[in-house]
């Protein structure tokens, strides 16, 4: 149902994940804390024809917590180091489900996400709600999953698919890989309690999930398989069409999300800029680590 007040129009995306706002424009020193509680409530927001400059995105982040560098291996905007550009026609595609950056022992809690450029048709990208998906198994699973623990890992080639995207250049590909070799493995917990909310969500995602500790390689693929099909059901999902101006925030800690990689050659352009995150911890209390034993680092 969509509720109006004096300067919002609201219209909730789904029973119990994402909104969307329209009707005014964010005002940077008053709405943060607003926006923070919205965005704990919902996970996934939209605010229409907001039309963020670069600073101005910047400073909305600034609100919400401390933002991070643009990404761990790749450079950010040089007059802005906090926004990592997302450029389709130079590999900046992200045709693949995945958390961002869950190979750091502290992943971001959140992102806000601004469009330049828009394809004429397609585009549009999805986000999961972890949360929901959580709730939504049977008791007997949500027990034996808050007792493991799984592996994360940098996959650079994960952000644009698999295949990966042809817009990245070889050397480019080449590169990012190098540049993973030196970020260690992290362990999180398979369920995450939210730190604000303290609700558990499934902390896991298809990019950068490698593994789940103590299974063999057969159970681990096909339990980590289960989540992953059973957190991308229609159920879970929130389907985005851009339009100019468009901001959207969600929160990292519970979400999943997809850029469909079906507009061809059309140009789409995005900037994000992350807003840093605690150690995450799980239901019995267990904190996320860097892999120090070798051996748990392999699936």
């Amino acid at each position: 149902m969509t509720i109006a007040t004096d300067r919002w129009t609201t219209t909730p995306l789904a029973a119990s994940f994402g909104a969307e706002f329209a009707g005014s424009r964010i005002d940077i020193e008053r709405d943060g804390e607003w926006i923070l509680e919205q965005l704990e409530a919902n996970l996934f927001l939209v605010f229409r024809e907001q039309f963020l400059t670069h600073g101005e995105q910047v400073a909305l982040a600034h609100t919400l917590g401390e933002p991070t560098p643009a990404h761990p291996v790749v450079p950010g905007h040089p007059d802005h180091p906090e926004i990592l550009e997302l450029d389709g026609a130079k590999g900046g595609k992200n045709a693949q489900w995945h958390t961002d950056v869950t190979f750091s022992p502290t992943p971001p809690a959140a992102s806000v996400l601004v469009a330049d450029e828009l394809p004429p048709v397609g585009g549009d990208t999805l986000w999961a709600d972890m949360r929901g998906s959580y709730e939504g198994l049977s008791p007997i699973l949500r027990d034996a999953l808050s007792q493991l623990e799984a592996v994360h890992r940098i996959t650079p080639l994960a952000y644009w698919g698999v295949p990966h995207d042809t817009a990245m250049s070889r050397e480019d590909a080449l590169e990012l890989l190098e540049n993973a070799k030196k970020v260690p493995p992290v362990i999180h917990p398979v369920v995450r309690v939210h730190p604000s909310t303290g609700r558990p969500s499934l902390f896991v995602n298809p990019g950068f999930t490698s593994h789940i500790v103590g299974l063999s390689s057969l159970e681990s693929e096909a339990l980590l398989g289960l989540l992953f099909a059973h957190s991308i059901q229609p159920e879970f999902i929130v389907r985005h069409q851009w339009k100019p101006g468009d901001v959207v925030l969600w929160d990292n800690r519970a979400t999943m999300h997809y850029a469909c990689d079906d507009y061809g050659d059309a140009p789409r352009r995005m900037r994000r800029v992350t807003i840093r995150g605690s150690e995450p911890f799980g239901v019995t209390g267990v904190k996320s680590r860097i892999v120090d034993d070798p051996l748990l680092s392999v699936g």
